[in-house]
């Protein structure tokens, strides 16, 4: 046991850039400052007030290979797929996607006008995993527990469980993955054990935080819209001053597998990858 707090590896502040048809966003895994960070292969942030930032939406388009995790701040979102199912994701809600060998999905803004907010990660699959039957994990708002730490912080536990022993609606995921919603009050502190076998980051939505630092007496600052990579540690301790700040505390254990993608398809070689586009091609999905 190292019995130490996380402290910040790098700080990554996002690519802007477009996706799907025309939907404007911020690129932080998968971007040039972070390509990859095992387990995650993608974080997108997207907000807008402006529908022609989001309206064109992610008309149909295949995913083989990984698991895509959406997560809704504001707004809602349709989706659609190959294999029937369908359903919106509304404030707070949450959809897992094992894509597995292969499906073709779309997802469209469920509004004209207004705020649309969320994120969007892609998590890896193991080699053992890549071929599974797609799968759906979709709670509304009302479905995710939250816990409250009184005078310190209130926590939306979407997958893991926390030290509390508040657990995540979402289960099973061969990564065993840590997501937290996390809004910590002004001038307190938040203090959650991370596995020391996993990767981990945290970004911030709105407000800064202080990451306790256990190789000298400073803290280092995450500010809104930064993507903080958390380095080597088995807890993350971090602060707020005068104001409060919101942030998701994400962790899975890595892979360690060979990673070969082209766009939507993330396998292990590039055999796999041009045998995927062939299936997609031919009907397969």
């Amino acid at each position: 046991m190292s019995n130490s707090s996380r402290t910040i590896s790098s700080i990554v502040s996002g690519m802007p850039t477009s996706d799907g048809a025309g939907v404007r966003l911020t690129r932080y895994i998968g971007s040039p400052q972070l390509d990859t960070f095992d387990p995650f292969l993608m974080l997108d942030f997207f907000e807008s007030d402006n529908p022609d930032d989001y309206i064109a939406g992610f008309p149909s388009h295949p995913h083989r290979g990984f698991e895509t995790v959406t997560y809704m701040l504001a707004g809602r979102v349709r989706h659609e797929d190959s294999v029937g199912h369908t359903g919106v994701i509304e404030a707070g809600g949450i959809q897992w996607m094992t894509a597995g060998r292969g499906i073709i999905h779309s997802e469209m803004p469920e509004q004209e006008s207004g705020r649309l907010a969320g994120f969007q990660l892609w998590v890896n699959l193991p080699a053992s995993q890549k071929m599974v039957s797609p799968a759906y994990q979709e709670f509304p708002a009302h479905q995710v527990p939250q816990e409250v730490r009184a005078n310190e912080a209130t926590i939306r536990v979407i997958t893991g469980q926390t030290s509390l022993g508040a657990t995540g609606p979402v289960h099973d995921i061969v990564t065993d993955p840590l997501y937290l919603d996390v809004t910590v009050n002004k001038r307190s502190t938040f203090e959650e054990p991370i596995p020391e076998t996993h990767n981990g980051f945290i970004f911030v939505i709105d407000g800064t935080l202080l990451i306790e630092s256990h190789h000298s007496n400073s803290a280092q600052s995450v500010t809104r819209r930064q993507l903080a990579v958390l380095g080597e540690g088995d807890r993350l301790v971090a602060h707020t001053s005068d104001v409060p700040a919101r942030f998701l505390l994400v962790a899975g254990r890595p892979i360690g597998e060979p990673v070969a993608r082209y766009g939507p398809f993330v396998m292990n070689t590039q055999d796999e990858v041009q045998q995927a586009m062939r299936d997609y091609q031919t009907g397969f999905f």
